[in-house]
C-alpha cells in the first residue's frame, strides 16, 4: 500500500521538477512573456503548482518554487522569478 503512495507523490513531484525547469528555461532573465501554447509544448502540466499569490489588483500568480507566471490577455503569459530568502 504505501508504494502506491510514493508513486503519487513521486509523479507529482516529477511534475513540479519539470514545470519549474520548462518555467527556469522560458525565463533566463527573470522577467519576460511567453505564451500557454509555448509552454505547454514543452510539457508545462498547468494543474500542478506549489502556491498562488493573489495581488491587491486582483491578479493571481501561479507559481512553481520560485518561479510563476501571471496569464495575461489571450495565449499570454508573463514569466516571473520571485526572489526570496530562505529563513
Amino acid at each position: 500500500m504505501n508504494s502506491n503512495s510514493y508513486n503519487l507523490v513521486r509523479n507529482i513531484n516529477n511534475i513540479l521538477k519539470r514545470n519549474r525547469r520548462i518555467l527556469e528555461e522560458l525565463n533566463p532573465g527573470g522577467k519576460t512573456k511567453t505564451t500557454k501554447a509555448k509552454m505547454a509544448a514543452k510539457g508545462f502540466d498547468f494543474k500542478y503548482l506549489t502556491n498562488k499569490y493573489d495581488t491587491h489588483n486582483g491578479k493571481t500568480y501561479h507559481f512553481c518554487y520560485e518561479y510563476g507566471y501571471l496569464p495575461l490577455e489571450g495565449d499570454e503569459v508573463l514569466l516571473v522569478k520571485r526572489e526570496e530568502k530562505i529563513e
